[in-house]
């Protein structure tokens, strides 16, 4: 088992979801909240200028529910990471990540993301500014290198610059970067998995909280590495497959004693939070678009995702439509839990 300081502070990140632009947004994270109690939730990256003159409650506001809940910030100016950090500290947030991985060129050009890594310098500046504006964890997501400066020496040495500023947990894509000639999208996929990069820099730093992202599919594995490594990030797996987290909880937090919900269940459940969102003004597909892979992999999956995605652009769709596509599933989707929804029609 990996060796990890008792004190270890903030939430405990056996398992977590990672930040995902465009994914990750409050509902997605109430609607993963259902299924597991226990999962660290991220936000998506939310950049310092947008903070600091946008509309912060769209941008920071969250439900109460989600809670264990990290907020990630891009940016790379200690003073306005240091002011952001507290804002989000004020809002409720868990822990302040600062995003050290993200290689899209758009990233790039506003100077933050995993071209930091070519500055741990400035990386354990920021870190120190936030650390020292904050009571919360601040920690780090990275890479385990980018172009040229991929060795594990490279690594090394940014993390160790990084740790001395006050980060104490780094979660870490087993994967390096190419900041040019690869998209956001083949970045995820071509550079190679060195799982192994990881659990060196684990052995080698005992005292530090090393999270393993990239490649994760399922709990078993997560389980797997968790005999190495402090904790496990579950990106796109968790989106498209929401409910492998079902058995979260037991597994990872020692909470036998609670019975996952059954997918009937979470969509009950769900209900009265859309039914406040759309009273809110907000679009039933913003809400809904989360949850097509709840009955991933099961029979009549294709049916739930084509009753919802078609029925949530109709004129006067509301929250019925959810309990339509599970209740059209029958036996086939419920596996003989019909759940408490009869209360709802």
């Amino acid at each position: 088992m990996p060796t990890l300081p008792t004190d270890a502070p903030g939430p405990r990140r056996r398992l977590s979801v990672a930040p995902m632009m465009d994914w990750t947004d409050r509902h997605c994270r109430y609607f993963l909240r259902l299924i597991s109690r226990h999962t660290l939730l991220y936000t998506e990256m939310v950049t310092t200028a947008a903070i600091l003159h946008g509309d912060r409650e769209r941008l920071l506001g969250f439900h109460p529910a989600e809670h264990p809940l990290a907020i990630q910030l891009g940016g790379s100016d200690p003073a306005d990471l240091a002011q952001c950090a507290k804002i989000a500290e004020f809002r409720g947030y868990d822990e302040i990540n600062l995003n050290v991985g993200c290689p899209s060129p758009r990233v790039q050009t506003g100077r933050f993301g995993a071209c930091l890594m070519a500055e741990p310098g400035r990386v354990a500046d920021c870190v120190s500014a936030m650390c020292e504006a904050v009571s919360v964890p601040v920690t780090v997501k990275t890479r385990i290198g980018i172009d040229d400066r991929d060795s594990y020496e490279d690594l090394f040495r940014f993390v160790m610059a990084v740790s001395h500023a006050g980060c104490r947990t780094f979660i870490v894509h087993a994967r390096k970067a190419w900041l040019q000639g690869l998209s956001p999208k083949e970045n995820r996929h071509t550079p190679p998995l060195r799982y192994d990069v990881v659990q060196r820099l684990k052995s080698d730093l005992p005292q530090l909280e090393i999270v393993l992202n990239g490649g994760i599919q399922t709990l078993d594995e997560a389980e797997r590495h968790l005999s190495w490594c402090d904790g496990v990030m579950i990106g796109r797996a968790a989106y498209h497959n929401p409910y492998l987290l079902a058995e979260a909880d037991h597994r990872f937090y020692g909470h036998g004693d609670l019975r996952p919900r059954t997918r009937q269940e979470v969509v009950e459940d769900f209900l009265p939070y859309v039914r406040d969102e759309l009273a809110k003004g907000s679009r039933l597909h913003a809400l809904t678009r989360h949850i097509l892979g709840l009955y991933h992999a099961t029979p009549g999956g294709k049916r739930w995702r084509r009753h919802i995605s078609e029925g949530a652009s109709r004129r006067g769709a509301g929250e019925t439509l959810l309990l339509e596509a599970a209740n059209a599933l029958g036996a086939d989707g419920c596996h003989g839990n019909r759940g408490r929804h009869a209360s709802f029609l």
